[in-house]
C-alpha cells in the first residue's frame, strides 16, 4: 500500500488531535492501545504525532458506532474489515 505524504501540519499531538475530535487525550491513548487509531510518527522527544484527517475520520466513525451501543472490541473488527475493504478496493 503506497502511504500518502505527510506534512508537519498534516501531523498533531495527542493534545490537539484530542482538541480537535472533541475527546479527551486519554480516550486517544487508550484508542491507541487498544489498536483502534494508529500514530503516523514520533517526535523527537517520542510524543506520538497523528494524521490529522486519518484520526479524525477514524474517530468520528468510531463515536457513530458508540452510539449503536456495541463494545470497542466489535467496533474494532468493524474497522478492521472496513480498511480492509478499502485496501481492496484500491488494488
Amino acid at each position: 500500500m503506497a502511504r500518502k505524504k505527510l506534512h508537519s501540519q498534516d501531523l498533531l499531538k495527542i493534545g490537539e488531535m484530542a482538541k480537535l475530535a472533541g475527546v479527551l487525550p486519554s480516550t486517544i491513548r487508550y484508542y491507541t492501545e487498544i489498536g483502534l487509531v494508529e500514530p503516523a510518527g514520533t517526535t523527537p522527544g517520542g510524543q506520538r504525532l497523528y494524521d490529522k484527517e486519518d484520526t479524525l475520520s477514524r474517530i468520528r466513525m468510531i463515536k457513530n458506532i458508540e452510539r449503536k451501543r456495541l463494545p470497542l472490541q466489535k467496533i474494532k473488527k468493524i474497522i478492521e474489515n472496513h480498511r480492509a475493504k478499502k485496501l481492496y478496493y484500491k488494488e
